[in-house]
């Protein structure tokens, strides 16, 4: 008898802009106006089939052109410093304005998605990078190269929009293992770039590579009017009939029926894990929560650190920090450590004939092939034992495949152990993003990750001027305990996520508590 007097603040609940069915709890079947459904119950309904296979396809394609753009940054400086007679400090500007490039485009994209639309973020994002990755092409200057590399890098800032978009299309059961697939397209676009390079290059020069590695981003901009809006960004605006239009369509792509009844909009509160039943939600005062309604860039920033998201928000910072930082770090140092050039004795290992510019395009190439055992193994992980554990587990395995360098090794083991530690390592950053978006509510999903995103640039940005300065001046110890270091300290911070977020459904939007 207490639950039936309880329905009716269940239903005013289910309907409500400031209150909302904790992920845990199962939808309503209301007797008067027939059943109910939610987004994530129709999603499983739908199924993963043709229609999310657009989408990852579209996804994808943005992932390469990214993978592809921040590639290319090892190739074309040497060239392009040999034809204008640059200094090494104008060399190393052309990669830096990327990233300072990125830094932006990351958070401004977020912004924009979270406010305007998942499908406005991705038209900017594909009109800026293919614009500026086609015309630096054509650059007539040093200067001109520089800015348009710059505005490249801002369109490569959307990266994470793309994951944002995609994750929010998939059914919870598979999530994790298609995000990892996901992840593999980057890969791709390293490799693609990598042959390229090894093809192009000595033959028709750094303009030419320039022009071909913008394809994607091009391609990208010319799909774009087969680019659905995010459903669950509809809902969240309370646009259900547009976004059960979407999800229609969907169905009838993958052969699949809807359930019956009406779809839920989801303009939803996240509830803290305290309140696990109807009644702990009934006997909270509506005056101890309130809904932000965040209608600006600013706005949805600030929502990160808000009471709720405050350490989540820190704490992801952290590990996409190490894990960039540690990523690109042992890129940059298999090249060191495997060149045979150092100039210091200890350092340096046997060397085979031919020439350095085919070393590097062979190492690049092979270095990138050595991800897809860590994808595979974020992969059968990531479902089986969630993304926390799987991310411990990886941050550790990478950390034992670097003590070996400690101390100097044959050339055999230092590739043994650079390789291996760069496996898990790509395991960890894949699972992280993962991670984050799932972690983040829709409202501020686009926009969480951007930020992460950008405080993972600032560690892809630092590495080589602290680790690789270390290996130059035979610190190679000293650089090896920096990214051990680094490695433990993100994992500890994977320790402290608030939340597992395995088989849990995506939360909307976030209640803050008022002020006492």
């Amino acid at each position: 008898m207490l639950l039936v007097s309880r329905i009716p603040y269940a239903l005013r609940l289910c309907f409500s802009t400031s209150w909302t069915r904790p992920h845990h709890l199962s939808s309503f079947k209301m007797t008067d106006q027939g059943s109910t459904y939610t987004l994530d119950e129709a999603l499983l309904a739908i199924g993963f089939g043709k229609y999310q296979g657009w989408i990852i396809a579209y996804a994808g394609l943005g992932s390469i052109a990214e993978a592809m753009e921040v590639m290319i940054l090892s190739f074309i400086g040497p060239s392009v410093r040999s034809e204008w007679n640059l200094s090494s400090t104008q060399e190393s500007l052309i990669t830096t304005v990327v990233f300072a490039g990125m830094l932006i485009g990351a958070y401004s994209w977020g912004a924009i998605s979270d406010n305007f639309g998942r499908r406005k973020g991705l038209l900017s994002i594909a009109i800026v990078t293919s614009g500026a990755s086609l015309l630096s092409a054509f650059s007539p200057n040093y200067i001109s190269l520089v800015i348009l590399r710059c505005i490249g890098g801002i369109g490569l800032g959307g990266g994470p929009t793309y994951n944002s978009w995609f994750l929010e299309f998939v059914p919870i059961p598979s999530r994790g293992r298609w995000m990892v697939i996901f992840a593999t397209f980057w890969t791709i676009g390293t490799i693609v770039e990598a042959s390229l390079a090894w093809i192009v290059m000595p033959r028709f020069g750094w303009r030419w590579l320039l022009a071909i590695s913008s394809l994607p981003a091009i391609a990208a901009l010319i799909f774009y009017n087969l680019v659905p809006e995010s459903p669950r960004y509809l809902c969240l605006k309370g646009q259900t009939t547009t976004a059960y239009n979407i999800l229609k369509r969907a169905a009838a792509v993958n052969k699949k029926q809807l359930p019956s009844g009406i779809l839920l909009s989801d303009q939803i509160a996240c509830f803290d894990e305290d309140f696990d039943t109807l009644e702990d939600a009934h006997l909270l005062s509506p005056k101890t929560n309130k809904m932000v309604d965040f209608k600006t860039g600013f706005s949805t920033l600030w929502m990160l650190f808000s009471s709720s998201l405050i350490k989540t928000t820190f704490l992801l910072w952290v590990v996409f920090f190490g894990n960039a930082f540690s990523y690109y770090g042992i890129i940059l140092l298999t090249s060191e450590l495997t060149s045979g050039q150092s100039h210091c004795a200890s350092l340096t290992l046997s060397s085979v004939n031919g020439s350095s510019e085919d070393f590097m395009y062979r190492d690049v190439f092979i270095t990138s092939l050595a991800e897809l055992p860590g994808l595979l193994f974020a992969a059968f992980t990531v479902d089986r034992i969630g993304r926390k554990h799987s991310m411990e587990l990886m941050f550790f395995i990478g950390f034992i495949f670097l003590l070996p360098l400690l101390s100097h090794q044959s050339e055999i083991l230092t590739t043994a152990s650079l390789f291996g530690s760069r496996m898990f390592i790509i395991g960890t950053f894949t699972i992280a993003n993962i991670y984050a978006p799932e972690i983040y509510p829709t409202a501020v999903r686009a926009t969480g990750v951007g930020v992460a995103s950008s405080v993972g640039r600032v560690g892809g940005m630092i590495c080589p001027l602290v680790a690789v300065y270390l290996v130059a001046g035979c610190h190679q110890t000293a650089a090896i305990v920096l990214f051990e270091v680094v490695i433990i300290l993100s994992g500890v911070c994977v320790v402290f996520f608030p939340h597992e977020t395995m088989a849990r459904e995506l939360v909307d939007t976030v209640s803050v508590p008022d002020s006492p």
